[in-house]
């Protein structure tokens, strides 16, 4: 009878033990399904930023997270995050009774990034972050320091990407062609060593402040850890500030004087 009970004793303890061992494969499972439903919201949130058509809380749980919808907001902020990262576009919501969503091009650039190949996928992701890279190395930062922050992305040269196409054109022709970037040789370089520098485009619409606040976030740190580049975005921000003071009076003065104005008889 002590045997039985013993047998029993030991087979209830295999049982559990086998039980407790099965539940972190199962975590397992259901955190590479919701990795997977964050892949296929991304997809589907690029097609709306493709045809400008507004997104709602209801169409991505109908057609994308369907049965998790448990799991929504995790989704959403993990693929918020990703395309955030990837592909310069922030999800933001403009509606919270109605729970709509826009995607909006981060750094308020006029360069959406869709190219004209058949991919069409935004490259504005690739564009902030070599735009970082600059600013963060004095606003001047070699080819082999670009490279070596894109090899980490799993972007290389010469290697087509199935996002980005084959880098080495954009960075080095296309975003040269939209003035974002100056690609230049390096001055008495032997043998001809490049450099990238920001283009008038990139001087003309990115705020400092806001490629810091990038930066500091993808680090989890805040601007002021970058001293340098922190009093530079200060005064970036405080030269912006002026230029539209400076635009706002200037269209002021002439719808002014065009109120002034009467035709002579």
């Amino acid at each position: 009878m002590e045997k039985s009970e013993g047998g029993s004793t030991s087979q209830e303890e295999m049982e559990q033990s086998s039980t407790l061992q099965s539940l972190p494969d199962l975590e397992n499972l259901h955190i590479d399904l919701l990795d997977e439903k964050v892949e296929l919201l991304i997809s589907f949130l690029l097609q709306k930023y493709q045809t400008r058509e507004p997104v709602t809380k209801a169409d991505m749980i109908g057609n994308v997270v369907k049965e998790y919808k448990d799991d929504f907001l995790e989704i959403l902020r993990s693929a918020s995050e990703r395309m955030e990262l990837v592909f310069g576009l922030d999800v933001k919501e403009v509606d919270p009774i109605s729970h709509s969503y826009t995607l909006a091009n981060k750094l308020d650039l006029t360069y959406n990034g869709m190219l004209s190949d058949q991919q069409g996928m935004p490259k504005t992701g690739l564009l902030i972050i070599i735009l970082g890279v600059v600013f963060m190395k004095g606003n001047c930062a070699t080819e082999e320091e670009v490279w070596k922050v894109l090899n980490m992305m799993d972007v290389y040269s010469g290697r087509k990407h199935f996002i980005f196409g084959e880098p080495r054109r954009l960075i080095t022709s296309d975003l040269v062609k939209e003035r974002y970037l100056e690609y230049q040789q390096v001055p008495t370089s032997d043998p001809p060593r490049y450099e990238f520098l920001w283009g008038p485009r990139a001087h003309a619409e990115v705020s400092k402040m806001k490629l810091l606040e990038f930066l500091a976030k993808i680090h989890g740190t805040n601007p002021k850890s970058f001293p340098s580049q922190y009093e530079e975005a200060l005064r970036d921000e405080e030269e912006r500030a002026r230029t539209r003071i400076e635009a706002a009076a200037g269209t002021s003065a002439v719808a002014s004087a065009s109120s002034g104005f009467s035709y002579p008889y």
